[in-house]
């Protein structure tokens, strides 16, 4: 039993699942999904084992100042047009 399902119930969500995505989209699907939850694991156990560090003590934090500044300096510029 996955979920509380038993066979016949996952047979049945497969089946459903086939019609609506087809059998050319499928694989893509199962692959997103697979990234999307490997993805989530990965996030929980990095947040557990960070402790409580901060979103911009990150290595992408030179990209967030960028594109901070790039958003106060349109503000300026939108502000100046008025």
């Amino acid at each position: 039993m996955v979920l509380g399902m038993g066979v016949p119930e996952l047979l049945i969500v497969l089946l459903v699942a086939l019609v609506i995505f087809g059998p050319k989209n499928l694989p893509k699907l199962g692959s997103a999904i697979g990234k999307t939850v490997k993805n989530v694991r990965e996030g929980m156990e990095e947040g557990e084992a960070g402790g409580a560090r901060s979103k911009a003590e990150g290595p992408d934090a030179e990209g967030v100042e960028e594109i901070v500044a790039d958003e106060d300096a349109d503000a300026d510029v939108a502000a100046g047009a008025r």
